[in-house]
């Protein structure tokens, strides 16, 4: 499993403090509730709808330098397109480590 890290955010923000943090806060902010709606919707089956926050989430999955997850997310969404949930715990475990990475910043 890959390790998020903070590189992008890093060179992306360059000396900016403020704009680093920013970006860290809408993380923080951001993932954790697209996560609950994610798992609402496919406790439901309602995998198109699912499918849009896995888009929204694979945007965080690459700001986090995450690369082979990214494709695994990728891939999942399209699945979740198709009404399949095959790769759902490959995805559901790069969630874990976003959200325990997220919450050690």
């Amino acid at each position: 499993m890959e390790t998020p890290n903070l590189n992008y955010i890093n060179e992306l923000a360059g000396e900016d403090v403020a704009f680093k943090a920013r970006l860290i806060t809408i993380l923080k902010k951001e993932l954790p509730s697209e996560i609950t709606e994610y798992n609402s919707k496919i406790q439901i089956s309602e995998f198109v709808e699912a499918a849009g926050l896995v888009h929204k989430i694979k945007h965080k999955i690459s700001i986090l330098g995450m690369e082979k997850s990214y494709y695994i997310a990728e891939k999942f969404e399209d699945n979740l397109k198709n009404k399949s949930a095959d790769l759902r715990s490959e995805f559901e475990e790069i969630l874990i480590v976003m959200q325990n990475f997220i919450a050690a910043l």
